[in-house]
């Protein structure tokens, strides 16, 4: 399937964790890509890290502002009431709890909820981000990423190999091929997308899962 198409179907999927009344925060990347999806009729507040209390929807051409960025540098439209603030009392807001969920990329996460997202050693980056205290911040933190590394590879593991961002802190896993809990008891798997199969998405995952009671096929 076109990798466009996954990114948007994960999307599509990741905007059902939103209820209204939310103040969410989108992580760079594909998360981003969530606020185009926001039904109508919910009254959500998006968060950027950077000072932007009330992003919108994507940017079409004729209305980029190079001056309205998100966290990840990206174009942006500010929504009805949206309000600026500096970035010490956007992370005031983070730290200090009051977002109701997150959702953000991941390049691996453990059985346990660890999640690792901000590095892989020997590559350049620019920074840390706000992510460390995201996911420590957020009450809900859901990661949105493929099920498997460019190699083929699982990224829900018995323990993640990258350095961390936060231990214990993933709640829900969606990914291409399914949705995973994170509970006391180990991984869950609750749906499983369309065109993969359970056994598909057990062979795919490099740790023990559990299957729901009321496992959904062909779920999104």
């Amino acid at each position: 399937m076109d990798k466009a198409i996954v990114r948007e179907k994960i999307a599509r999927r990741a905007e059902q964790e939103i209820e209204s009344g939310y103040y969410v925060n989108l992580g760079i990347g594909m998360p981003t890509m969530v606020a185009n999806y926001i039904q109508a009729d919910k009254e959500v507040v998006l968060q950027s890290e950077n000072g932007l209390l009330g992003i919108g929807r994507s940017p079409y051409k004729e209305e980029v502002d190079p001056d309205l960025i998100n966290a990840g540098k990206e174009t942006v439209t500010a929504s009805v009431g949206a309000s600026y603030c500096s970035s010490a009392e956007s992370f005031a807001m983070i730290r200090g709890e009051h977002l109701d969920l997150a959702i953000l990329g991941g390049m691996e996460v453990s059985q346990s909820g660890d999640l690792a997202n901000w590095m892989i050693p020997g590559k350049m980056i620019k920074g840390m981000g706000g992510a460390m205290d995201i996911v420590h911040g957020a009450k809900k933190i859901v990661i949105i990423m493929d099920h498997v590394n460019k190699h083929g590879e699982p990224k829900i593991l018995k323990e993640c190999e990258l350095p961390l961002t936060g231990k214990c802190v993933v709640n829900r896993l969606i990914t291409d091929r399914a949705v995973i809990d994170v509970t006391e008891k180990g991984l869950v798997l609750v749906e499983v997308a369309e065109g993969w199969t359970v056994e598909d998405v057990v062979n795919s995952t490099g740790a023990d899962l559990t299957l729901c009671e009321n496992l959904l096929s062909a779920a999104y």
